[in-house]
């Protein structure tokens, strides 16, 4: 049970070959989607700034139009596949007056010149990813290279974000099953007062209401999906599986590790990786607090 694999695909997958997929010109599916989608290369998607996390229209990363190239300056941080990727979506500011409808975004090769990739971050889980800062310093963009029309930047990088919370759903999803299934397994091996932990009230019900809530979850992940794959609106239920999803992962963790008891707190058994591996989804790709915002307004709009 690997979830930083899970994320290095998530967003390899769900935001960087669904963004240029979708939105790309012919020109750019060629020279860019077919090695990132057959494994060749892997891509990263670069929105998060260290002034502009959930609030993702205070970018301060800037790409000035000189005519034929645009020049990018700025930070990004917490970029998943930051030293590994060959590709970057780069989202920046172009035009500070429009606000948010002066936001484009740029596909970002490795190794143009004034791009610097920054040490990789010390983080409590999905160590196996590497996460890390990126700094550009006028860096010469092409113009070809801007993905959509002008202004387009944060319309493509929430409709990216939408469809990626159905990955990291699904990432929570298997975080949270592979917990459960570890937990069910040692109380049936695991004995106390003449019995096998299993048998005991206090632990089956633990059990029941982990499998209770990851069955519920596992549906919110298939309709968003479902809805996705169909050409349908799945703003509202892919937030609902991404919230819902990654707090079952944290809950479903934190009990298997008090199933496994003092077991459970060390790094010989492998549920206290995937609760610090957990916590990760209810901030990335929108946190918790965000779908709530998004399935709010839905609902009352």
């Amino acid at each position: 049970i690997d979830a930083s694999t899970s994320v290095v695909m998530s967003v390899n997958n769900s935001l960087v070959c669904w963004g240029i997929e979708t939105f790309g010109t012919e020109s750019q599916k060629e020279k860019y989607l077919k090695p990132l989608a057959t494994g060749e290369i892997i891509g990263a998607f670069c929105l998060s700034e260290p002034e502009a996390g959930s609030d993702a229209t205070s970018q301060q990363t800037t790409a000035i139009d000189k005519g034929d190239h645009y020049l990018l300056n700025g930070t990004k941080n917490w970029i998943t596949n930051g030293n590994t990727a060959s590709v970057y979506l780069v989202i920046a500011q172009t035009d500070v007056e429009k606000g948010h409808k002066g936001i484009n975004a740029f596909i970002v090769e490795k190794g143009m010149e004034g791009f610097v990739v920054g040490l990789k971050e010390n983080k409590l889980g999905i160590r196996g990813s590497d996460t890390h800062s990126l700094m550009f310093t006028d860096v010469k963009i092409p113009k070809e290279n801007r993905i959509g029309e002008d202004g387009f930047g944060f319309t493509f990088a929430m409709k990216t974000l939408s469809g990626g919370r159905i990955g990291i759903a699904a990432q929570a999803l298997g975080i949270a099953s592979g917990a459960y299934e570890l937990a069910l397994q040692y109380s049936k091996e695991r004995k106390a007062f003449g019995k096998e932990i299993s048998k005991h009230q206090a632990i089956a019900f633990k059990l029941a209401d982990m499998a209770t809530e990851i069955e519920a979850a596992r549906l919110l992940c298939l309709k968003a999906a479902w809805l996705k794959d169909n050409g349908k609106n799945y703003d509202k239920i892919g937030a609902m599986a991404k919230v819902f999803a990654s707090e079952t992962a944290m809950k479903t963790t934190v009990e298997a590790v008090q199933v496994h008891g003092g077991y459970g707190f060390v790094k010989e058994y492998h549920v206290e990786r995937l609760m610090r591996d957990a916590k990760i989804t209810q901030i990335y790709e929108g946190t918790s607090e965000i779908q709530r915002i998004v399935i709010s307004r839905s609902i009352l709009n």
